[in-house]
């Protein structure tokens, strides 16, 4: 016991944060653990929970689930307009979809707001933007999560009636995901970004370039998105920071695609040439895979299995298997990331964005020690990269220096 008490004092302090701050005040090392006791310390429904743990129906129910998920064949078969294949975007439907678990207006982030604003104007339901705004306060438009329509949406995850969306299918059980453009880089509406130049990249990339993608996606001589992301992992990728090695695979197979079109020759060189200057451009497509590998674990009875992370910059949310539609929630991280001169963690907003679905289905921060681009970016080696979420994507949310995760 002397000799304990003769060393440095190293402690792990569990509980509450007071502690730990009066240890490294007195000038010892401490691990603070963040605890409260579990089932809001309800005594009986927190020993209901510890005796789920090892129950061999639990055990059951998820291995039916995970076989699910292991058998799911993700194709891109398609790129449509959002009202054209999802349900409640329809004709006359003003609904727009954002990130994350259910949020009203008035308790949203910045960034979501402003690119729900964005959508609107882009949409022509509202003139100004002020008027958009009033629009989407009054309750006039439906403001509903992607993951309630079986789609994802990276960062704000905007989805509005017009706007293109790819479209993935297991093939193993024949559900669908969706999910919207990537933009590339810059000022843009996953941001929060709703300025007129914003808009008109919207505008060409549901106009021109969506005619261009749309013919390439359905003249794909190989739509198997597995085997190409199997393959961007072994080129250094782990698809949520990194997508460099997909996007460039995906990319032969458009231009192949393309060159047996008849389409006019400066559309397909503007959209190729947009697609090879934006190296996130399959994340989009990373994402709607994973979505619809994780979808088909899901509704499996007594199932324990997470299908859905996802956060709105307010909140975390999951989904389980086995608990149906029901979001659970809690705060949403601060983004500990690098930001422009004179900003910090407090003007930006809470982790935001679908594209956790990524490392819901097994890629990003677990996927991380393989990459070793990102593992020697963010530091570390990767025996140090434990498998968890919440060492991956932090949040990308402005005013962030760099355009993607802890960069």
């Amino acid at each position: 016991m002397k000799k304990l008490f003769d060393q440095g004092l190293k402690v792990v302090n569990v509980g509450l944060q007071g502690f730990a701050a009066n240890i490294t005040a007195a000038g010892g090392q401490v691990t603070n653990l963040t605890w409260a006791p579990p089932a809001g310390a309800d005594a009986a429904l927190g020993w209901t929970l510890a005796t789920l743990v090892g129950d061999p129906r639990v055990e059951q129910a998820n291995r039916i689930a995970y076989d699910r998920y292991l058998a799911a064949q993700p194709r891109l078969v398609d790129l449509v307009r959002a009202g054209d294949a999802m349900a409640g975007l329809g004709p006359g439907e003003r609904r727009i979809l954002h990130s994350g678990p259910p949020i009203e207006w008035p308790d949203m982030c910045g960034p979501q707001r402003g690119a729900i604003a964005g959508a609107i104007l882009y949409e022509g339901w509202a003139e100004s933007l002020d008027a958009a705004e009033q629009l989407a306060g009054s309750g006039a438009v439906a403001l509903e999560p992607c993951h309630e329509h079986g789609a994802v949406g990276p960062m704000a995850g905007i989805i509005s009636p017009s706007m293109p969306v790819w479209v993935v299918e297991n093939t193993a059980a024949g559900n669908r995901a969706f999910c919207n453009l990537n933009e590339g880089l810059g000022k843009v509406l996953r941001f929060g970004a709703n300025s007129p130049d914003v808009l008109d990249r919207l505008r060409w990339l549901g106009g021109d370039f969506f005619t261009t993608m749309q013919a390439a996606v359905r003249g794909l001589v190989d739509a198997d998105l597995k085997p190409l992301m199997a393959q961007a992992l072994h080129m250094g990728d782990e698809l949520h920071n990194r997508n460099a090695a997909a996007s460039a695979l995906l990319f032969k197979r458009l231009t192949l695609s393309l060159l047996g079109s008849d389409l006019p020759s400066d559309a397909i060189r503007r959209a190729l040439e947009f697609v090879a200057g934006n190296d996130h451009f399959f994340l989009n497509i990373s994402m709607a895979a994973c979505k619809s590998m994780t979808d088909a674990a899901a509704g499996v009875p007594g199932s324990s299995m997470v299908t859905v992370m996802a956060r709105n910059g307010v909140n975390f949310g999951v989904k389980l298997s086995g608990t149906g539609d029901q979001w659970f929630q809690a705060p949403a991280n601060p983004v500990d990331g690098l930001y422009f001169p004179g900003y910090t963690v407090d003007d930006a907003a809470a982790d935001l964005g679908d594209s956790a679905i990524t490392e819901t289905n097994g890629l990003g921060g677990f996927a991380m020690a393989a990459s070793p681009a990102i593992v020697q970016f963010v530091g570390g080696t990767p025996p140090m990269r434990r498998p968890t979420a919440a060492a991956c994507c932090r949040s990308h949310s402005a005013p962030i220096r760099h355009s993607h995760c802890r960069r």
